[in-house]
């Protein structure tokens, strides 16, 4: 007999003592690739970070700052403000409203984009901030560098954290975790060719990690779109994504305040 699939099974069911540990290893179903990929994402920053650190103690310093003010400013920020999209998608696939999380993905993009406008031009005077705050004046030019070539990143990262948190509000965690497993181990050589062979220093590695949310966007779209894991969820662009955007907002803000 065939098992249904995760996000088929019943979530309240009536326990007896043997029922441990069936629950507990489909807990470990969802939640293991879920903190392998968050974990995997992350990395890419410090392998970043790391390819700096042989370019020099002040390239170092310039990059670890700005990559410690763009996750504060920026990062962090997009990424509470997607996870609205827990409960907005949440709900709309466990009432079967299946075309809502598509509508929900795309208006969570819009507000996003409107608020990646801000944190552009805070990366772009980062050097400005440092120096109002005490920063010395050469860490802080190396590190209002590094965050202005990290401007990039934002253009993929948006769509990117909208689609997994799409993915997992389906159950569907095993790309969402093969994506970013290929994206990490792509991510060194994206580093290598821009830090050492284009010769770009500390400026190539910022711009790796725009690069590498693009491949990782890009393969977890094919993934999805080629295996028809979404055929219900995703019927394409609708115009009623640029409606009730100030409620998104108003849901995305708090949100996004909670993980800042």
């Amino acid at each position: 007999m065939e098992m249904p699939s995760v996000d088929e099974q019943p979530l309240l069911v009536e326990l007896d003592d043997n029922a441990a540990a069936p629950e507990a290893k489909r807990l470990m179903r969802l939640a293991g690739p879920l903190v392998a990929s968050g974990i995997l994402r992350c990395a890419l920053q410090l392998v970043s970070v790391m390819f700096v650190g042989h370019l020099g103690e002040l390239p170092l310093a310039g990059a670890s700052l700005a990559t410690s003010l763009a996750n504060v400013t920026g990062f962090s920020l997009l990424a509470g403000m997607a996870s609205a999209l827990d409960t907005l998608c949440g709900q709309a696939f466990g009432a079967r409203q299946y075309h809502l999380l598509g509508v929900y993905k795309q208006r969570a993009m819009l507000v996003l984009t409107l608020a990646c406008v801000p944190i552009a031009l805070v990366w772009a005077n980062t050097a400005r901030f440092l120096l109002l705050l005490g920063q010395d004046p050469a860490i802080a030019a190396e590190a209002g560098a590094y965050a202005r070539w990290l401007i990039p990143a934002l253009v993929p990262y948006v769509p990117l954290t909208c689609h997994i948190r799409f993915l997992q509000t389906q159950s569907i965690v095993l790309p969402v975790m093969a994506s970013s497993t290929v994206t990490s181990l792509s991510h060194v050589a994206v580093c290598w060719a821009l830090v050492h062979k284009a010769g770009m220093g500390s400026k190539g590695a910022a711009l790796a990690t725009a690069v590498s949310y693009s491949t990782n966007l890009a393969i977890l779209s094919l993934c999805t779109r080629l295996s028809g894991a979404c055929k219900r969820t995703w019927t394409g662009f609708s115009m009623q994504a640029f409606k009730e955007l100030r409620q998104f907002a108003d849901l995305a803000v708090p949100s996004a305040m909670m993980v800042w």
